[in-house]
């Protein structure tokens, strides 16, 4: 659950902690999504199937999903800065353990610790975050934390596959756990004592669920989500086996997927401005047009790798399209609000992840992006549904991104 923020705010920001947990969100975005760039050395090594392996997005997701409601509740009577140092440890354990594991069981563990450490933060860093500003500062604190988003978003995938190709895919989450620890030392350096306040209630969740609008979003949520992981978490077995790019070019696609969706995720707001249901329909409607284009003409690099980028920069109107539409559904909630939000979306990454890795392995590629294909053209329709009967207008509230 989300907390709620405290009633007490610093007279000075505190920007120094601010950028400690940046930097702490930028570790778990990357830790939680490098499997993608480094799917099929994983897979290779550890002597499964690429489905099999996608599953370590799955697992991570499901328990992110589970640690982001129950976190809250969980810690009530601890200190603030002691559970986010926590989170900080199980990264830097999680990544040390998969790098070093001789199973896949070994490595679902360490992701399963991960799952912990991604929804529990979540859960709680934009309430600690406004702890640590006054009140006229906290939108400039929260852009701080959300760039970190966008910034890992864009480097994760293709740092990870250029440095496999050059210490190894376990020297990689070495690396990515080093980030880990200058998080740690910097949060304990830097971060205030923050005594818990009261978290959100179970009835409350329950309460916000219930409403019309929030049902019928949440299902194109799931939807939208769902054919996120199923594309990016397979991306690299598609332009493996249908692009036949080497590791040079597969960085390079899936840089300019990073950079198109993060000046996707940036213009968005010119377009949901004018009108977010049609932004949020047309949008999931292009990428599923584009995915399944991907399995008729993927194998021309040029084209592969344009149709990734348009990919990419639609997808970035729906990562801010969702948190716009839940603050405009369910304004006199949003915190548990978007507690529901962060839930759903890891369901959908789990269920997206884990049913994409079926069909890869028994139908192949073609058969995952063409479920990847048919589920946008579901997520359109369910957006269509959710948002009909009323106008959403969203003037400047498009400044958050959702963290898949």
């Amino acid at each position: 659950m989300k907390e709620e923020r405290s009633m007490t705010t610093p007279q000075e920001p505190r920007w120094i902690a601010v950028y400690s947990i940046s930097l702490a969100v930028a570790g778990l975005i990357t830790s939680e999504f490098l499997p993608v760039s480094i799917l099929t050395p994983i897979a290779r090594d550890l002597h499964v199937t690429e489905g099999m392996a996608g599953q370590a997005i799955s697992v991570t997701a499901l328990i992110a999903m589970f640690s982001s409601l129950f976190t809250s509740m969980l810690t009530k009577k601890i200190d603030r800065r002691w559970v986010l140092l926590s989170f900080s440890v199980l990264q830097i354990v999680s990544n040390i353990l998969v790098s070093q594991a001789s199973s896949f069981a070994v490595l679902m563990v360490g992701r399963v610790l991960l799952g912990i450490a991604v929804g529990g933060f979540w859960a709680m860093s934009t309430a600690t975050t406004m702890r640590l500003v006054p009140q006229h500062l906290i939108s400039k604190a929260l852009s701080i934390v959300f760039a970190a988003v966008s910034i890992a978003t864009v480097l994760a995938a293709p740092l990870g596959s250029f440095l496999d190709g050059t210490i190894g895919w376990r020297n990689v989450f070495l690396l990515v756990s080093g980030i880990g620890v200058i998080a740690l030392v910097w949060q304990a350096l830097v971060l205030p004592p923050m005594p818990p306040s009261s978290p959100s209630q179970l009835r409350t969740l329950v309460s916000v669920f219930k409403r019309d609008y929030v049902k019928r979003g949440m299902l194109g949520v799931t939807f939208s989500f769902a054919g996120y992981a199923i594309f990016f978490t397979y991306l690299r077995p598609f332009l493996e086996n249908i692009t036949h790019v080497p590791v040079a070019i597969l960085t390079t696609i899936l840089l300019f997927y990073g950079v198109a969706n993060f000046f996707g995720a940036i213009i968005a707001r010119f377009f949901i401005d004018k009108s977010l249901s049609w932004t949020m329909v047309a949008m999931s409607f292009l990428m599923s047009v584009v995915t399944a284009l991907l399995i008729f003409l993927g194998g021309n690099v040029i084209l592969a790798s344009l149709f990734i980028a348009v990919w990419g920069f639609a997808f970035g109107s729906v990562q801010v399209g969702w948190p716009t539409w839940i603050t405009l559904a369910v304004p006199d909630e949003a915190e548990s609000a978007g507690s529901v939000l962060v839930a759903t979306t890891q369901l959908a990454i789990t269920l997206g992840a884990g049913l994409g890795g079926l069909v890869f392995d028994h139908v192949g590629i073609e058969g995952t992006f063409g479920l990847g294909s048919l589920v946008w053209l579901c997520a359109a329709w369910a957006i269509w549904r959710a948002m009909k009967g009323r106008v959403w207008k969203a003037a400047s509230a498009s400044g958050g991104m959702v963290h898949v």
